[in-house]
């Protein structure tokens, strides 16, 4: 599963230094005035795994193939961005294509780095950008309920169904919901899917805060600016300090190390929001791994062993027959595949198997 992150928020709240930070080899520019991105910047970011590399001394891999994630820097969105505002339109398009949604918000003070609103208001900022995604999707509805009408003169069952979860989503945009909170239903959401609705994917909240406050917790930001109606799960609020992770993005791996204890961070805020939006996205992590490669692979929690075969090739899913699994820890502590087989901790899973995180997989198949 290629997962794609969009970084939105308003004008100059850190998004492109991020991005720049995050994406290391970035050419996002980064500058002190309203709308600097106009053309959205893509960047691919390997998923850090620890795991990988102790896989690829057992096997002896030639290579090492991460899973990667696809952040987009999109241009900053302002106050009646769905009605044109500021590029606004062309802005809210290129979040449809998105996995999930990063809403970057400004929480540092610098008086040099000038503010679209004139103050430094996180609630304030969230509202105003959850609005104008609800309205871009409000306006969406009103022209889909408006044409299903017609359909439904016919008593089109189909057309009837569309229509009761079209209004209900109207009854909610109207009293300032997102669709991910009005509809809970997967069939509800399935019926409304051609519409490519901004607010019914997941949102993560990555506070840009100074340098003096990135080692706060999210519980303790959202209780001092008061954003407990706003953020309701804690895990969904990333503290990152932008600056820091610039000045991290220049050192090796050891020196970022050693700079992260002198801060008393466990984590860079990179390795925090992949994190967090692979528990957003319900995502999990198996692994393939042999002398020509180990390579770990992403799907959705929850996925059968063929789903799982599927992501390396379709014609696997299509002729699978059966999975050979060892468990990340047996494989380590076992020295591979050998050393499993021998102490009988090889698993031969059928059709029905779910894949579980850290699996080490070979899927046998015929076509």
């Amino acid at each position: 599963m290629s997962l794609s992150i969009g970084i939105v928020g308003l004008p100059n709240v850190g998004k492109s230094t991020l991005f720049n930070a995050l994406v290391k080899n970035a050419k996002a520019e980064a500058s002190n005035y309203p709308f600097c991105t106009i053309e959205p910047n893509v960047g691919i970011v390997a998923v850090p795994d620890s795991r990988l590399e102790k896989l690829a001394q057992i096997s002896k891999s030639q290579k090492i193939i991460p899973t990667a994630i696809e952040f987009i820097d999109i241009a900053g969105l302002v106050k009646n961005a769905h009605k044109g505002e500021g590029l606004g339109n062309q802005f809210l398009g290129h979040i449809k294509s998105c996995d999930a949604i990063a809403m970057v918000v400004r929480f540092f003070k610098n008086e040099d780095i000038v503010h679209v609103a004139g103050k430094i208001d996180p609630s304030d900022d969230i509202q105003i950008i959850k609005l104008e995604l609800i309205l871009s999707d409000l306006s969406l509805v009103e022209k889909k309920i408006s044409a299903l009408k017609k359909e439904t003169k016919s008593q089109n069952k189909d057309a009837l169904a569309r229509l009761a979860v079209l209004n209900k989503l109207k009854q909610g945009f109207d009293q300032e919901m997102l669709a991910s909170e009005i509809l809970k239903d997967q069939d509800d959401i399935q019926k409304i899917a051609d519409l490519q609705l901004i607010t019914v994917k997941p949102i993560l909240f990555v506070a840009n805060v100074s340098e003096n406050d990135a080692g706060k917790t999210s519980e303790k930001i959202i209780e001092e600016y008061t954003l407990q109606s706003q953020i309701a799960d804690p895990k969904t609020l990333i503290p990152i300090s932008a600056k820091i992770e610039a000045e991290l993005a220049e050192l090796d791996d050891s020196e970022q190390k050693e700079y992260l204890q002198s801060l008393n961070l466990e984590q860079s805020g990179l390795n925090r929001l992949i994190n967090s939006a692979y528990e957003t996205l319900g995502l999990i992590t198996f692994f393939t791994s042999g002398e020509k490669e180990t390579r770990a692979w992403t799907i959705a929690k929850g996925s059968s062993a063929p789903k799982a075969a599927g992501k390396i090739h379709t014609d696997f899913e299509r002729g699978f027959i059966a999975a050979d699994i060892i468990k990340y820890n047996d494989f380590i502590e076992n020295n591979g595949w050998v050393g499993c087989k021998n102490k009988g901790l090889i698993h031969t899973e059928g059709k029905k198997y779910i894949i579980q995180d850290g699996d080490v997989v070979i899927f046998k198949f015929n076509i």
